[in-house]
């Protein structure tokens, strides 16, 4: 999987952002936020655009989840848990922002940040997932 320039500088300003007070926290909180959803759109084209590469039946099971092949509903089964997973995991790194918003909380928005990076983390090793079904159904 190629490194996405959005991601990497999403991490560091996630990384940096740790160290961050909570007057900064509060001016810097949008640079936050954009950079966060510009990282989730990139991991989400990225992740699109792997898949129009599978063949139409690994997309036709990995979207219906049909079971009329058991190799291939096999195949993209831990692809789709997987891209669950990062989705939960985003979905709990933008509410622990929102609540580290609403109380003003550096502690929370730290805990946030570390969420953020994880969720990249999981959608990461989803699409490598992906990818390895594109070479292993033409080789």
């Amino acid at each position: 999987m190629r490194k996405l320039t959005e991601v990497e500088e999403a991490k560091v300003l996630m990384n940096e952002a740790m160290e961050w007070s909570v007057m900064r926290w509060l001016r810097e909180k949008k640079r936050v936020r954009k950079a966060a959803d510009r990282a989730d759109d990139a991991l989400d084209q990225l992740a699109r655009e792997t898949k129009l590469l599978w063949p139409e039946e690994l997309r036709a099971a990995y979207e219906a989840a049909t079971q009329a092949d058991a190799k291939i509903s096999h195949a993209v089964k831990p692809v789709k848990r997987a891209d669950e997973e990062a989705a939960r995991a985003r979905l709990d790194a933008r509410s622990t922002f929102d609540e580290a918003e609403r109380q003003l909380s550096t502690s929370m928005a730290r805990e946030g940040c570390r969420k953020a990076i994880y969720s990249w983390e999981l959608h990461e090793k989803a699409i490598r997932m992906a990818e390895r079904l594109i070479s292993s159904q033409h080789g």
